[in-house]
């Protein structure tokens, strides 16, 4: 059936085919039942970690007409093939559009399927999206409801004995080969936490990656300040991208001296 018009899109929304896709898993969420796509699961869970799943909702597509060069959304991924909408900015396209949340799933361009694509891959399909064009969007909403009778936590019945499941201050780790590893608390915040300039500096980037490319990325970013480390000038820079996997984000020359200025900004101490 066909929703009410919208200031910029019309949105139709689907009946679900098969009664069992009302409980297939849109994505996980970390000691929060909320949407926040800041706090979505990815490859580290602590030992005390509550784990909170959100089913997959109301199916719906949007038709939007792109009348400005940015649509105003921040696209982030959960690494398993399903891109969600992270931030929509005030006052943008997407603002005005009633039916389009945080937390949506990105599922189609038109007729042409997202699964499986990283959250860059879906932001530069949008970004490349000429103005002036109307498209169409199918996005995947989560179910909004059923965590209202979740309890605090830590609130054991009054003189039953608690269970110990250890400090709850190691990490299980997920490597990229597979591998798992337990670390202590020390061994994480030696690898997770870098230096304050090269902190700085990764902040700076994913801003910039927010701005330009509409993603929100601190492992990307983290690449990106790696490939800086050692250069001084932003030609270096650049031939680094070029021969890193960085590479297939095509990044223009401009976003490229874009990015050697808040580098070399966060190494001088011009930004904090």
């Amino acid at each position: 059936m066909r929703g009410s018009r919208g200031r910029r899109g019309d949105c139709k929304y689907f009946e679900p085919t098969d009664i069992r896709s009302e409980f297939q898993i849109l994505f996980c969420t970390l000691n929060t039942h909320k949407i926040d796509m800041t706090k979505l699961l990815g490859g580290q869970i602590g030992l005390d970690d509550f784990i909170f799943v959100h089913r997959k909702g109301q199916p719906k597509e949007i038709e939007i007409s792109k009348t400005e060069d940015a649509l105003g959304l921040t696209i982030t991924d959960n690494g398993n093939g399903y891109a969600f909408i992270k931030r929509i900015r005030e006052g943008s396209i997407i603002d005005s559009i009633e039916y389009i949340q945080v937390g949506d799933h990105i599922e189609k361009i038109n007729d042409e399927s997202l699964i499986g694509r990283r959250h860059f891959e879906v932001a530069k399909l949008l970004k490349d999206i000429p103005k002036g064009t109307t498209f169409t969007i199918r996005l995947v909403e989560p179910i909004r409801a059923g965590f209202s009778n979740i309890e605090p936590r830590g609130n054991p019945k009054k003189g039953a004995k608690k269970t110990s499941y250890g400090s709850g201050k190691e990490t299980l780790r997920f490597k990229a080969n597979g591998n798992a590893q337990i670390q202590n608390e020390n061994q994480c915040d030696n690898l997770l936490q870098p230096d304050s300039v090269m902190q700085i500096g990764i902040d700076s980037i994913n801003q910039l990656l927010e701005n330009f490319m509409g993603i929100n990325d601190t492992e990307l970013a983290t690449q990106i300040w790696e490939q800086s480390e050692g250069k001084t000038n932003s030609m270096d820079f650049a031939e680094a991208i070029d021969a890193s996997d960085l590479e297939e984000f095509g990044f223009t020359d401009d976003f490229i001296i874009e990015l050697w200025g808040v580098i070399t900004d966060a190494r001088s101490g011009r930004i904090g």
